[in-house]
């Protein structure tokens, strides 16, 4: 146990992300999935990277140049990890656009959605896709002349079209005028090229139906450009045009340090993200040299910035697709959320909860009943007060709505809207301005910190006194992606978690040191701790020949000194469990560092957000869910909370739950100790897909406990 740790027993981060993104990838390679499926993950690869490049390579990039002798935990400098990264992109990009040609695209074309190719199109399509361009495209865009010296600033994760004219002027008009080819200059002398830009902007959809023979005929807006442009520029000869986007730096943080005004510091923000130094230029690979040498000098970009793009630059179209109608058959059959099985629909939801506590495992079960429960605050004349946090929040926010209604009804409604919450500021600061005039006291967060924890109490007048109503969560206040994403609800009145839920919130609104809680731990003061304490627990047993297990389920797995104590406690004799959705920075299955350290990553339809954990404490189990990963953001610059599942029946669940994950031998990827990962098979066992197996038991309890209330007899009081 004293012997010191490796010096290697880290994997570097940012590759492990990449390596969760393979995995990704792999299901649209997926043969056994419906072909609208796949073509939905090729476009979460495509989105997934465009963060990547935004968050983590505009990151290095910053690293490199203020601290360019920084080692990572894995030994690597920026620039070191900026040439993985570089290598490791292109070949996930590379195989990306080799599975949308050789195999998505053939296939959606079969089942007949069709792209439309206008050099091979019958007449009624060509004149269709004349039609739309002249009515509706035309119009809208505009050519911009650009030289290296004025180039306009271009948004991030724009699409554009590039232009290169000859500088004499060409007859010949239409869109035979542009090569596909690019040719070497006919002027002599060497006489420059000029450059012309069309952005395509986002007023116009990208995906534009075309009528023609098939079921579903459409065509990419930028391609639709590119075959007219000639139309652009009439009376001169275009030499080449393509398309190609920017992707820009969204590492910038606000220094709170200097901005007096808060919500105009994050505006601020904002701004500069659409226009900071660019990381990456994407564009098609029939590109001529010289028109990527004039891009890459006007954004100052160096070589392993550039890719080439064999196909649509950026695939996140596939979306789109995805939701056409009439396609039903190529998609996954539905799998309607229901409500928990205890929730009567003619039941108030505090009478339900004043029962007893409920956990809630969505999107498998409906998070309405967590939405129902505040519009029912809302409106409730016992009620006296909501406090709520929200991180993130859909377009048009239930949850929201419910807390204007609140105020306007003369409750007392406290919010803490996160405004640093990346790449939902915006929708943030007009959530909190709309609260403010309905009424709500609206709070930024704190100071220095995001305030990412998933708590709301409503404190209710009751004959008893007062009731504290609480739900805590492992994801945001958004009713859309909760239908997406695999998440855990624990719907309390308990009262120890009821005085621990308002010291917190208090600490928070009251900007004041929390006092000592009971049973929840607080990040960024408490779970770092907290966990710690609980594995050190479980190898103290191990080393007095005890027994001691660890199960645990999270996103990311990044912070050292947690790997650290796993690794003490697996050389101790703990037997270690995760289940780790993206980033792993643990070696597991390492000879006399993790050899009872386990680790396998579940990808499918839903995305796993759920962040469980179990501690055996000699046979005492503890289990606990959490609104924070073990990283170093979420331990010590964040508002987070860790919070305990006592009761007997939902701890029972949580368990049940946790085991399920474990017990997947289809859509489960095993992780080896140099970072790669397998996907497990059912070899002789029965296949156990988690997923399906979570939502099946779902549907059994909700249907027995259905038919019981269909069977029961309720009678009318006077009241109701």
């Amino acid at each position: 146990m004293d012997q010191p740790l490796p010096k290697d027993r880290f994997l570097n981060r940012e590759l492990s992300w990449l390596a969760f993104n393979e995995r990704v990838l792999a299901q649209a390679a997926d043969d056994s999935l419906p072909i609208l499926e796949r073509a939905k993950f090729l476009a979460i690869t495509s989105s997934n990277l465009d963060e990547f490049m935004m968050v983590r390579v505009g990151g290095l990039k910053i690293l490199h140049q203020r601290n360019p002798g920084y080692r990572d935990p894995a030994g690597m400098v920026a620039v070191e990890q900026l040439q993985a990264v570089a290598e490791k992109g292109q070949e996930i990009v590379t195989r990306q656009y080799a599975l949308f040609r050789d195999s998505v695209l053939p296939k959606m074309e079969a089942a007949g959605i069709h792209q439309v190719d206008l050099d091979r199109e019958g007449e009624t399509a060509f004149h269709a896709a004349l039609t739309r361009f002249q009515d509706d495209v035309f119009p809208v865009l505009s050519p911009q002349a650009v030289t290296l010296d004025r180039f306009p600033l271009l948004p991030g994760l724009g699409l554009n079209v590039l232009v290169r004219l000859t500088k004499n002027p060409d007859s010949r008009l239409g869109a035979a005028n542009v090569r596909s080819t690019p040719q070497k200059s006919e002027n002599g002398a060497g006489e420059p090229f000029e450059y012309a830009l069309i952005p395509i902007g986002k007023a116009l959809p990208r995906v534009m139906s075309i009528s023609g023979e098939s079921r579903h005929g459409y065509i990419l807006l930028e391609k639709l450009v590119a075959h007219f442009v000639s139309d652009f520029f009439p009376g001169r000869h275009v030499e080449e045009c393509f398309a190609f986007r920017l992707t820009r730096n969204a590492d910038i943080e606000l220094r709170e340090d200097e901005a007096s005004d808060l919500l105009g510091g994050m505006e601020e923000v904002l701004e500069s993200r659409r226009y900071s130094r660019p990381v990456r230029l994407e564009y098609w690979d029939t590109a001529s040299e010289e028109a990527v040498e004039f891009l890459r000098h006007a954004h100052q970009l160096h070589q392993e910035d550039l890719y080439a793009i064999d196909g649509p630059v950026d695939l996140s179209f596939l979306f789109a697709l995805h939701g056409v109608e009439g396609f039903d058959h190529l998609r996954d059959e539905p799998w309607p959320a229901k409500p928990h099985h205890r929730i009567d629909p003619e039941e108030k939801m505090f009478s339900t909860i004043a029962e007893g506590d409920l956990l809630m495992v969505h999107p498998y079960e409906r998070f309405d009943s967590v939405v129902r429960l505040i519009e029912e605050a809302a409106v409730d004349p016992d009620v006296l007060a909501i406090k709520q946090v929200l991180y993130r929040t859909s377009k048009n926010s239930p949850v929201v709505a419910a807390l204007e209604r609140a105020a306007e009804h003369g409750k007392y409604v406290t919010a803490i809207v996160e405004l640093k919450a990346r790449f939902d500021e915006a929708r943030n600061i007009e959530w909190a301005r709309e609260m403010e005039r309905a009424g709500v006291q609206v709070i930024y967060g704190i100071h220095g910190l995001k305030t990412h924890a998933k708590i709301c109490i409503i404190v209710r007048r009751e004959q008893t006194g007062v009731v504290r109503y609480m739900h805590f969560g492992t994801g945001n206040y958004n009713e859309v992606t909760a239908k997406l994403y695999g998440d855990i609800s624990l719907l309390t009145s308990d009262e120890v978690l009821g005085r621990d839920a308002t010291n917190f919130f208090n600490a928070i609104t009251g900007a004041s040191q929390p006092r000592s809680m009971e049973e929840i731990a607080a990040a960024p003061i408490g779970i770092r701790k907290k966990i710690l304490d609980l594995i050190e627990g479980e190898t103290q047993r191990c080393l007095q020949g005890g027994r001691g297990k660890i199960s645990a389920k999270v996103n990311a797995l990044v912070d050292t000194e947690v790997i650290d104590a796993l690794y003490r406690a697996s050389r101790a004799g703990v037997e270690i469990r995760l289940n780790v959705r993206g980033q792993c920075c643990l070696r597991p299955g390492v000879k006399g560092l993790s050899e009872t350290i386990k680790v396998v990553s579940i990808v499918d339809r839903f995305l796993e957000h759920a962040r469980i954990m179990k501690f055996y404490q000699g046979g005492d189990e503890k289990l606990f869910i959490s609104s924070a990963d073990w990283m170093p953001r979420n331990l010590d610059r964040r508002v987070e909370l860790l919070i305990p599942v006592s009761d007997a029946a939902c701890s029972d669940r949580l368990k049940d739950v946790l085991a399920t994950y474990f017990k997947d031998n289809t859509n489960a990827w095993q992780m080896k100790s140099n970072g790669e990962y397998r996907l497990a098979k059912p070899g002789k066992h029965a296949a156990v897909r988690s997923q399906r197996v979570l939502y099946e038991d779902v549907v059994a309890q909700w249907q027995k406990a259905d038919a019981s209330r269909r069977s029961t007899f309720r009678p009318i009081r006077a009241g109701e």
